[in-house]
């Protein structure tokens, strides 16, 4: 299978003669074996299989390997939230002491999972512009530091990462590249190939589809060499204690780092994703890439009306060629890059509310990517626990609206929108 709109259909999963040609939902917490050698193994990584759902499920897996193959890694385990995933990937590999590197114009929650909550576990993150040149960003680097982080179209404010120039700052300096690839979802990126190491999710957003259910997920490249880089990776290439002295890099290869997410993280935090949301999650795959097209179609349109209407103060959307993103999205997302662009209402931040409450079936919502128009004023709402200075830092204007683009007939959105503006 080469072709996305196939993976996403048959990816992952294989029926055997006369088994369910859907993922089955294993909705148990438990399985039983015959003998307690049989499940003394798998509590010493020594066997394959499933004891408690806690840790894995057949339904997750199943999944995940889904996801896994959009991706082009190697392996990958599903978690409970985006904010689930994004905390494993970079807390399988930093303890307190530790230092990373993240982009300042990631998503208003994983800013202040990253500035404040991890803060207070000992790890420090410095927040970079990432339109800063390879120079400039080097001099973030400390001895301490483990990992780079950024998101492949940032959220709210659509801007898109130069994925190679981070790849090569991050490997240039013995380091891991996390990329949460939310907005533009495999099918019209995928960051493996441009050198990312481990890949996050918000399953949640356009992966569902529908606003059914949240999760996340994390995919590994397998490509980081752990042991190349053993002194700064105490986790994955020392013994650990709670699992009789293994070492992961060195018995499971390119599989340890979520083998050490699953055997350790999720053992002692359970941030499982319940089957019932990863059948969910199962058939938004199905229908993403058919999804994708309609949203950045649509979104596209929609982006070319507002830079169009002169009572909008300004409009940011990858797709537009005037849009300072232009080029990177060309190279990165030459297909599309989202459904999610953002602008700002001449009057300042009072018009653009105006206008949000003016709207008849465009939703505001602290949810996005929905196959429904949805919008929300970040400032105000995803971004309200950071300060002005922070909200500038990571290019949040007062005035910015994050609009959403649905799967709705592209004439009847912009109607709304029209209609909306007329009462300001």
């Amino acid at each position: 299978m080469n072709s996305i709109d196939t993976k996403c259909l048959h990816a992952g999963y294989e029926p055997g003669n006369g088994e369910p040609r859907q993922v089955p939902i294993w909705q148990s917490t438990t399985w039983k074996y015959n003998t307690s050698d049989d499940m003394g193994k798998l509590f010493d990584l020594e066997a394959s299989g499933y004891f408690y759902t806690r840790l894995q499920n057949p339904t997750n897996d199943f999944v995940a390997s889904k996801l896994c193959a959009l991706e082009g890694g190697f392996a990958g385990m599903l978690t409970s939230s985006g904010q689930a995933a994004n905390f494993f990937a970079v807390f399988n590999i930093c303890e307190a002491g530790d230092h990373f590197i993240a982009s300042s114009s990631i998503y208003g929650g994983t800013y202040n999972l990253f500035g404040v909550t991890m803060k207070k576990m000992g790890i420090e993150c410095t927040f970079v512009d990432q339109s800063l040149s390879y120079e400039e960003l080097s001099k973030y680097f400390k001895p301490n530091t483990k990992c780079v982080f950024g998101e492949t179209i940032t959220n709210p404010t659509v801007n898109v990462l130069d994925i190679e120039k981070f790849a090569k700052l991050a490997h240039d300096h013995g380091v891991p590249l996390i990329i949460d690839n939310t907005f533009a979802t495999p099918v019209n990126c995928r960051p493996i190939e441009w050198g990312c190491d481990i890949v996050t999710h918000s399953t949640t957003k356009y992966i569902d589809g529908h606003a059914t259910s949240v999760g996340g997920a994390i995919i590994d490249s397998g490509n980081f060499d752990w042991m190349a880089h053993a002194d700064k990776f105490p986790g994955l290439t020392t013994p650990d204690d709670s699992y009789h002295g293994l070492t992961y890099a060195t018995k499971f290869g390119k599989g340890a780092y979520i083998t050490k997410a699953t055997a350790q993280l999720m053992r002692d935090f359970g941030c499982i994703q319940s089957p019932q949301n990863s059948f969910y999650i199962q058939l938004g795959l199905e229908s993403l890439a058919v999804r994708m097209r309609r949203h950045c179609e649509n979104a596209q349109k929609v982006a070319e009306f507002l830079a169009s209407d002169d009572r909008i103060a300004w409009v940011n959307y990858p797709g537009l060629e005037t849009d300072a993103n232009h080029e990177l999205a060309m190279k990165y997302c030459p297909n599309g890059t989202c459904g999610v662009l953002c602008f700002g209402v001449k009057g300042g931040r009072d018009a653009s509310i105006k206008f949000m409450d003016s709207l008849k079936f465009a939703t505001i919502a602290t949810h996005v990517a929905d196959c429904k128009t949805l919008l929300l004023h970040p400032a105000s709402h995803t971004h309200r626990q950071l300060t002005d200075e922070q909200l500038l830092e990571a290019g949040i204007a007062p005035d910015l609206i994050r609009f959403s683009v649905g799967l709705e007939d592209p004439d009847d959105i912009i109607d709304d929108i029209k209609q909306a503006l007329d009462k300001i």
